[in-house]
Formats: structure tokens, C-alpha cells, sequence
């Protein structure tokens, strides 16, 4: 895919990972729509780069009827929609036993709604906007959706059970996802992320971040959002790589603690 003149959704897209995806994607000649609820932030990237460019919508990935309104939306703002990405998601830090008694099945809901029911939320609804496009190539191409999962995905650590299993859940549905869109032409694919240096790490103390850093394989540090970005972009540009979840982690394996 070329992504010059192509039509983006980034979930999550006013922060961290989401927003250097967003910036990837206008400096390659993409217009993207950000869905996100924080309104400031968003509002503030439309402004630095461009209406023409960006569009902002308040959106909550686990509620059908504000994705569907946003996604037509888009279509009609940007004439089609031919990229998606899901980066928004929660988590939490709960035992499922702990001193406190047993996991609090909200807090489990609440993990498993937004990362894994929101984010198949998007995916269906985006498809079906791509199903309409013409292809362009020679091949039947009409997009690609690119989910978000984590490395938690395969060794999550003690507290992180709802976060794992709504993860998991991502990746566990990337290949069927591929398999049902592939007469569409629309391509899946799952970046699965180790630890990226997004701002939730500047307050941890430089001890807590250093062990952190020592704990990757190689290079010894946290990745950058813009890695992250930089690999959303091949897979949209190669149209090959489908039903595909890819670690990008510099060789990482969590521990239980």
C-alpha cells in the first residue's frame, strides 16, 4: 500500500504510541482521524498538523454507536477509510487473589471491554467501511487493520491477569480475523509491544527504570513509540505481511515480578 492520499483511524491516537502512529502516517501523505477521548490533546494535534490532515473525534472503542457515527464520519470527511489502528486500552494491577479477597469481576469487565471488545469493536466496523473502497492494485487490496496486543499477551506478570487475557485475546484473533477478511481484500495484523518509553514511565524513580532497562536483551533500553510507528507503517506498505502478530521488544521476556 502506498499511504500517500490513504485514510487513517488511530484508536488512542492523541497520546504515546497512537501519536507518533498519527505523525507516521501524515508525513507519509496519509490523513488520519484520531479516536480518542481526551478532547485537548486531540484538538491540539489537529491544529499542529492540519484539518486537511487530522480530524479529532470523541470516541469510546467499546460503544458501537459512537464508533459507527465517527467512522462515517471520516468517509464522508476524507473520502474513504483504507487503515486502521487500534492502540486504546486500560489496565490494571488486581490479583486474582489477593489480601484484599478475590479479583473484583468489574475490574476484570472493565480491562476486557475496552482492550478486547473495543478494539473488535473498531476492527468489524472499519472493515466494513473498507469492504466499499475500490481496490488499488491489481490484487484486490482494500486495507489493512493493525491491532495492538503486548507482550503480557504471552508472559504476563503477577497482577496483570485481566490485561493478559484481554491481550491474548487480540492476538488470538488475528489469524481467523485475516482468514474471514481475506475475500475483502482487508488484511490483520498485531504489533505486540515490550516496554516503550511513553510518559507513564518519567515518574517512576531512576532506579525502578533503569531495572526496567536492564531487563531488555538487547539494546539495553525501553523502545521508542516512534519504533513502534515505524513498524505500523511497513505493514500497511507491505502487502504481504498478514496474519501476522510481531513482538517488537528487543528480545525481551517478562519475569513474574
Amino acid at each position: 500500500m502506498d499511504i500517500n492520499g490513504k485514510v487513517a483511524i488511530v484508536t488512542g491516537g492523541a497520546s504515546g504510541l497512537g501519536e507518533a502512529t498519527v505523525r507516521a502516517y501524515v508525513a507519509k501523505g496519509g490523513k488520519v482521524a484520531i479516536f480518542d477521548m481526551n478532547a485537548e490533546r486531540g484538538a491540539a494535534l489537529v491544529e499542529e498538523l492540519g484539518a486537511d490532515k487530522v480530524s479529532f473525534h470523541n470516541v469510546n472503542v467499546a460503544d458501537e454507536a459512537s464508533v459507527k457515527e465517527a467512522i462515517d464520519a471520516v468517509v464522508a470527511n476524507f473520502g474513504g477509510l483504507h487503515i486502521c489502528n487500534n492502540y486504546a486500552g486500560i489496565g490494571n494491577a488486581i490479583k486474582t487473589l489477593g489480601k484484599d479477597g478475590a479479583f473484583p469481576l468489574d475490574a476484570y469487565k472493565n480491562v476486557i471491554n475496552v482492550n478486547l471488545i473495543g478494539t473488535f469493536n473498531v476492527a468489524r466496523l472499519a472493515a466494513e467501511a473498507m469492504s466499499k473502497n475500490v481496490p488499488y492494485d491489481d490484487i484486490n487490496a482494500r486495507g489493512v487493520i493493525i491491532n495492538t496486543a503486548s507482550v503480557a499477551a504471552y508472559e504476563g506478570q503477577v497482577g496483570q491477569v485481566a490485561y493478559s487475557a484481554s491481550k491474548g485475546g487480540v492476538v488470538g484473533m488475528t489469524l481467523p480475523m485475516a482468514r474471514d477478511l481475506a475475500s475483502y481484500g482487508i488484511r490483520v495484523n498485531t504489533i505486540v509491544p515490550g516496554l516503550i518509553h511513553t510518559p507513564l514511565f518519567e515518574s517512576l524513580p531512576e532506579a525502578a527504570y533503569k531495572s526496567l532497562e536492564n531487563s531488555v536483551v538487547n539494546p539495553k533500553r525501553l523502545g521508542r513509540p516512534d519504533e513502534i510507528a515505524h513498524l505500523s507503517v511497513m505493514i500497511a506498505e507491505n502487502e504481504y505481511m498478514n496474519g501476522e502478530c510481531i513482538r517488537l521488544d528487543g528480545a525481551i521476556r517478562m519475569q513474574p515480578r
